[in-house]
């Protein structure tokens, strides 16, 4: 049923001095009549409006005097989103109706343009025209859009005085007001008071509550919903799938398929997240055959989806494959800054999708590429992409295209906020640039405990604690709360440098002060504290203490200081407890095994080899790369694959000598195998960081500072060989390891021989 106003025009009860609106009330016409049908069927939206001549038709015989013709022409003009015209069109005509005034104001509200139709609804009330139920949902649309809940008020209450009712979307549009305006107690009374409360009426409830995060009362009203439609099972399971209950949202897309609930567009794009979420490939494959099969296989957010579905699963080749109907070329923007393919977002999309995939999977060359590729081909690329990209930057460790993505955000004229800003600070502290990462922090006002955190953390990385330390005070004082990861970075911070009591009062401090539970990396970091300033008593006692003997990363970082004392027979003891809780965690053996070769004990080293090969366990192969402009170069050990391969091993070989004759010795202890010791310095001088090195020796110049990445702990021989060079060529060399940064310069390095 519409709304019939009746009596006589009265104005809104205006408390408020800025809300100057009134409503004038009028019998108004339900059905809108359109004269032009055989136009009407040749209208769709977004497309180029084929009615200009049709206005100029009415110039000419002055038929903008036949109402129901000039408002079908507006209604073309809004339908066509051609509103300047429409607005153009609304001004010439001089007889305006009801309907004339709705037809431009839902246009501008459709388009987002709030300010628009709260101008043209006070013009409309100057003007003496009544609105109906469609002009004032309208209204309650933008208010919802502004959060302008006092506006809304008055328009709600000067609707209950005149004793109007009974128009279900009309009711649903101030309930979506109440709602959006956080006015709860508003909401839920109304939601009572309603005659005929629909099905939509019920989802946007229950989507209102899931956004609150009130997940209970979301799955009471679902549960008490008389009908459920797609679209309310849609919006529940969404909506626990974004409050981290994706296995009850999986349920819940069983129970929807038990019911016979069709799936529609949506429902797939939920679904096909929610299998990537939980590393479902199975299901996920499932759901693409059911995609086909109603052939919604060119739907581009399904397509979306899907690719980052199989992307999540580590399934890149069907991720490429489902993208091969999208090329990036059709995406670009034509002359006018118009994206010229059928589907662009959707398209862009999926793109960015692909670009999550490969950094998810760790293949961050590939994901480069991909991004390259969208920027040369002017895609315009959401800002969520551009940080994803930046976190692949930071987890390689590169430094130079880390630099032409920053250089882009500035081009593209996006502001550096606290998002964006975090992620430059880690990329920039990942890939050994300190300096561009405080800058950027210092650029930031009033920076969160997100960037505090980057900026801490980055500190902690390069061994620099007291700086962490001196800057996490700074942020006490400006009353930053402190989160859980500001408390891992402070931790790894006093580990680095040593600090055993600091280190226990921030632990304690974080539990009684700030009431965070410790996780594992917070106990790791005081397990390494302890250990590596050679309190190994103190680091077995506080992992039974805390009852932690469960984790594995503390037994490895037990470990890892065992063998930096020296201290054989803990260690023994320690890696008997890391192999039982990780048999096959191939880091355990490498740091046995390394243990035994260091003190001779070869035939333990050998045991422990064979037990690697029995189990199948294997070793993670070491690799060293280096960027050099947009060029990765990686090393493995012994590498003869790359083209200056030859250049390479000479220049090595003669640096190997040079550094003899100023005290360097190969360690050939730390060699993993009981050879001869001739053989064995063969083995240790073409580790992949040297390699690299002397790669970046041969092509850069003498003022450049060498960065070099491995995913490995760097051997001591290795970081004994490049003090000795740093000496020797006057070089700044800086290595990341997966420990933290070593930098190098005239002879010695940041960590102290500590690491």
């Amino acid at each position: 049923m519409g709304y019939h106003y009746i009596g006589s025009c009265r104005k809104f009860t205006n408390h408020v001095s800025s809300i100057n609106f009134h409503i004038v009330t009028a019998p108004f016409h339900s059905r809108w009549r359109h004269p032009c049908s055989f136009l009407h069927s040749k209208i769709s939206i977004g497309s180029p409006p084929p009615h200009g001549a049709l206005h100029a038709h009415f110039f000419k015989n002055a038929s903008l005097q036949n109402l129901n013709l000039a408002n079908y022409l507006l209604s073309l003009y809004v339908k066509s989103s051609n509103l300047n015209h429409a607005h153009k069109l609304f001004d010439e005509i001089l007889h305006k109706n009801t309907q004339t005034w709705t037809i431009l104001i839902s246009g501008f509200a459709r388009a987002g343009s709030s300010e628009r139709v709260f101008s043209l609804f006070r013009e409309m009330q100057e003007k003496g025209a009544c609105p109906n139920q469609y002009t004032l949902s309208s209204v309650f649309k933008c208010c919802s859009a502004e959060n302008n809940l006092q506006l809304g008020k008055v328009i709600h209450a000067w609707i209950l005085r005149n004793g109007v009712g009974g128009d279900v979307v009309l009711e649903n549009s101030i309930l979506d007001l109440y709602l959006k305006c956080k006015a709860f107690e508003n909401a839920e009374s109304f939601f009572e008071s309603m005659n005929e409360a629909d099905i939509v009426s019920w989802n946007i409830m229950i989507g209102a509550y899931l956004r609150e995060g009130d997940v209970e009362k979301s799955l009471d009203m679902f549960r008490n919903l008389p009908y459920k439609d797609v679209v309310s099972w849609n919006t529940i399971i969404d909506g626990l799938m974004q409050h981290g209950n994706e296995g009850f949202a999986l349920e819940q897309l069983y129970c929807m398929v038990e019911f016979g609930t069709e799936f529609s567009a949506v429902t797939f794009s939920i679904a096909l997240i929610l299998a990537s979420s939980l590393s479902l490939v199975e299901i996920g494959r499932q759901l693409h055959g059911r995609v086909l099969k109603m052939g919604l296989n060119s739907d581009g957010f399904i397509r979306s989806s899907l690719v980052e579905m199989y992307g999540k699963c580590g399934r890149m080749d069907k991720a490429s494959t489902i993208l091969k109907d999208v090329p990036l070329n059709i995406l670009r923007k034509g002359n006018f800054g118009v994206i010229t393919c059928k589907e662009p977002k959707a398209g862009v999309v999926s793109w960015s999708s692909m670009v999550s995939g490969y950094v998810w999977n760790g293949k961050y060359e590939d994901g480069m590429k991909t991004f390259r590729s969208m920027v040369r081909e002017l895609v315009v690329v959401d800002i969520r992409t551009v940080v994803t990209i930046i976190s692949a930057c930071a987890n390689a460790g590169i430094l130079e295209f880390g630099k032409q993505i920053h250089a882009y955000i500035q081009k593209i004229g996006h502001r550096v906020d606290a998002y964006v800003g975090s992620s430059l600070i880690d990329m920039y502290s990942k890939s050994g640039s300190l300096d561009e990462a405080s800058m950027i922090f210092q650029q930031i006002n009033e920076p969160n405990v997100v960037l505090w955190t980057s900026m801490i953390s980055g500190w902690a990385l390069h061994g620099q604690g007291l700086q962490a330390i001196s800057l996490f005070k700074g942020m006490l004082n400006q009353g930053i709360v402190p989160n859980e990861v500001t408390f891992v970075g402070v931790l790894s911070a006093c580990s680095h440098v040593g600090l055993i009591e600091e280190g226990c009062r921030y632990f304690k401090m974080m539990k009684d002060t700030y009431h965070i539970n410790p996780e594992v990396e917070h106990y790791t970091s005081m397990v390494n504290l302890y250990g590596r300033a050679g309190y190994l008593i103190e680091a077995k006692n506080f992992i039974f203490e805390n009852g932690i003997s469960h984790m594995t990363s503390v037994w490895r970082s037990f470990l890892s200081s065992c063998r930096l004392h020296k201290d054989f027979k803990m260690g023994k003891w320690v890696s008997e407890m890391l192999l039982q809780s990780a048999p096959s965690d191939p880091g355990a053996y490498i740091l046995l095994s390394n243990m035994c070769s260091s003190n001779h004990q070869w035939d333990e080293a050998a045991t422990v080899r064979s037990l690697m090969h029995q189990r199948g366990v294997k070793k993670q192969p070491g690799q060293s790369w280096i960027q050099l402009k947009d060029r990765i170069h990686t090393f493995i050990v012994g590498d003869r694959s790359h083209p200056q391969d030859k250049e390479i091993y000479s220049y090595l070989d003669s640096l190997i000598g040079r550094l003899k004759e100023i005290g360097y010795s190969v360690d050939v202890k730390v060699v993993m195998q009981d050879v001869e010791e001739e053989q064995g310095e063969v083995l240790i001088s073409h580790h992949s960081e040297k390699l690299a090195l002397v790669f970046g020796i041969l092509s850069t110049s003498k003022r450049t500072p060498i960065r070099i990445m491995k995913n490995l702990r760097i051997c001591t021989d290795c970081h004994n060989f490049i003090k000795y060079a740093s000496h020797l060529l006057e070089r700044e060399i800086i290595v990341r390891d997966t420990h933290r940064f070593h930098h190098f310069k005239q002879g010695s390095c940041s960590c102290g021989d500590y690491w």
